[in-house]
This record gives structure tokens, sequence and C-alpha cells, in this order.
């Protein structure tokens, strides 16, 4: 298809071509959809990084939850801080030994304490 004035579909688009208001409309249209600093692209990387700031924010929530549940736990009870003492920081009586075998691929040796 060549380009020439005989061309019917430019023949119907030199009407909005010579219209002020439509060709600054746009312009300002395709200048806020790629250049501008609030784009188009801007906006959406801008919504999904939202996105995942609110799934972060009710996943640590639920964490902080659970936390404050074990801590209650914890200071209620003496007997759960001392198991937990034993398990989570291998705290261990004057006149024990304790023994912690490790499941892992890399070959690590078993550690142990005296």
């Amino acid at each position: 298809m060549k380009f020439n004035l005989k061309n019917v579909k430019f023949k119907k688009l030199v009407p909005y071509l010579k219209n002020r208001y439509f060709m600054t409309a746009f312009v300002f249209l395709i200048w806020m959809t790629f250049f501008d600093k609030n784009d188009m692209f801007t906006l959406y990387s801008y919504r999904s990084e939202l996105g995942k700031l609110k799934a972060d924010k009710a996943y640590y929530t639920s964490e902080i939850e659970k936390n404050k549940a074990d801590m209650q736990e914890l200071m209620s009870d003496p007997e759960h801080l001392e198991k937990y003492a034993r398990e989570h920081y291998l705290m261990k009586k004057d006149n024990e030994d304790i023994f912690l075998f490790v499941n892992d691929s890399t070959n690590e040796e078993v550690k142990y304490e005296e």
C-alpha cells in the first residue's frame, strides 16, 4: 500500500490531525505513557512491589504473633524454658553429656560436647 493523498484511510485521519485539541491530547497521552517519571511501566513495577510487600507484612505479622505466643509459654512455665534452652541452645547441666546428630548432605562430622 502506497502512501498518497488518495488513500481513503489517510483522508479519514486528516481532520483529526488538523484538530489541535486532538493532537494535544494524543501527545499528552503518549508522553504520560512512555516518557513521564510516573509512566505505565513504573506504575506496574510499583504495584507488583506493593503486592510483595503486603505478602511480606502478612508473613512477618503471623511470625510475630507466633513468637509472642512462644514467649508467653516460655515465661509462664520453667519446664518449657528448660526444654527450649536444651533443644535450641544446647545448654546442659554439669553432669550431662550432649550428643547432637546432624542429618546433612554435606558430610559433616557428628558434633558432641562433654
